[in-house]
């Protein structure tokens, strides 16, 4: 678009704003908004448009056009204003009562110092048995995958197994 259009459709916008200013206010206030917020909308529909004042040229009747497009602005308005109204609406009571979804840093400290006992408790197995625990619990191996793997019977796989895990619940026990 020329310089000289542009400067056409801005000059067209502002004198079609000035000329229905008063109707396109009075259309929003139709539609329930106060004065002061249909003031408020007309502006924000000059602005708008403003942004892109060809738009007006594609118009058949520019107070037509003016008007719906202000209640459209205002009918935004509205629903923008209902939902923040939902969403700010709770009390302070009702906030508070909302739960947090994540961990609290003394939990989230006390897990790591478990992590830590667990990590020690697993490197105190015998090779075999940490072997057999960490295929089983890391690697979700089946004990028959495990006792093919090692070649060891399947009943070792599981006294490995059960040995290994009442040797890390003692450990962890005893951290408290």
């Amino acid at each position: 678009m020329s310089v000289s259009t542009h400067l056409a459709a801005e000059d067209l916008l502002n004198r079609a704003i000035a000329e229905h200013y008063e109707e396109i206010r009075r259309a929003v206030m139709r539609r329930g908004h106060s004065s002061a917020m249909a003031g408020d909308i007309v502006h924000d529909l000059y602005v708008k448009l403003a942004e892109n004042p060809d738009a007006l040229g594609k118009a058949r009747s520019i107070r037509g056009f003016l008007a719906r497009a202000a209640i459209n602005l205002g009918i935004d308005r509205a629903r923008r204003a209902q939902f923040e109204q939902k969403l700010f609406s709770g009390t302070e009571m009702e906030a508070e009562a909302v739960a947090c979804q994540d961990a609290a840093p003394d939990a989230v400290l006390a897990m790591r110092a478990r992590l830590r006992v667990l990590h020690r408790a697993i490197h105190e197995l015998p090779d075999r048995r940490r072997a057999v625990f960490i295929l089983h619990r890391l690697y979700g191996l089946s004990p028959g995958a495990i006792a093919t793997r090692l070649r060891i019977s399947r009943n070792m796989v599981d006294r490995h197994l059960r040995k290994a895990m009442i040797h890390c619940l003692e450990r962890l026990e005893e951290f408290g």
